[in-house]
């Protein structure tokens, strides 16, 4: 009789751990990220950039990978991106909810902890799969904050990080480069800089949304140029 291979006992629920304190479907969400378009966040003296690479095709209209959660509130995602849209409508949903309940925004740190928290909740019950989906989600309150999640729920607050193909790059060319105070055409460059770790990107495909106090604006292609932007 043939053997099973060791993980098979433990890959099928999520709700099992293995021998060595895995779980397996955890890894394969994070396996799914891993293989989704690259995605990139960084913090700036007046506010966040956030910045995504999609398909670019005549025939078909591919959505944008950056969200608005609320005015001052964006959300990039990597990986399954239907996963990601649910996540955005419960996040919606919250900050509506806050604002009418103690009319005033919801923090960015509330709503990545509200989002990290459904997360890890559909790592721990049976008939559920993780969320295929890593996030990055910026925003201005008082302070302009960036948070990432990943499909274990872990809540990581950041200064710059990019997620999914080639993020390895991408980060450690933050390692060497990042600056604090860039001013917003600076942070613009630097995140098409940025991008470009990849490989050659489409300006075309590029989505990019910068958050300030009481200013949530989207970039095409054609507006970066406008700015000065080399693409």
């Amino acid at each position: 009789m043939d053997m099973m291979p060791e993980h098979m006992g433990y890959d099928r629920t999520i709700v099992v751990f293995s021998p060595d304190g895995r779980l397996f479907q955890v890894e394969y969400a994070r396996e799914a990220v891993k293989k989704g378009a690259t995605a990139l966040g960084l913090v700036f003296k007046d506010g966040i950039v956030l910045c995504a690479q999609k398909r670019v095709s005549k025939l078909v209209k591919f959505a944008d990978k950056i969200f608005q959660i609320d005015d001052h509130i964006g959300l990039v995602a990597t990986g399954i991106v239907a996963d990601a849209r649910v996540m955005v409508d419960v996040s919606r949903v919250k900050a509506q909810q806050h604002s009418m309940v103690y009319d005033e925004n919801i923090s960015t740190a509330s709503i990545s902890k509200f989002l990290a928290d459904r997360q890890q909740l559909y790592t721990q019950h049976a008939g559920v799969r993780p969320y295929g989906v890593s996030m990055l989600i910026g925003g201005v309150n008082k302070k302009a904050e960036l948070y990432e999640t990943d499909p274990s729920g872990i809540l990581t607050e950041c200064l710059a990080k990019a997620v999914g193909r080639k993020a390895d790059k991408i980060n450690k060319y933050f390692e060497d480069n990042y600056k604090k105070d860039m001013d917003e055409k600076q942070a613009l460059q630097f995140s098409i800089d940025s991008l470009k770790k990849q490989g050659k990107i489409d300006p075309e495909g590029i989505n990019i949304v910068v958050i300030k106090k009481g200013k949530y604006e989207k970039f095409d292609a054609e507006q970066l140029k406008k700015q000065g932007i080399k693409l």
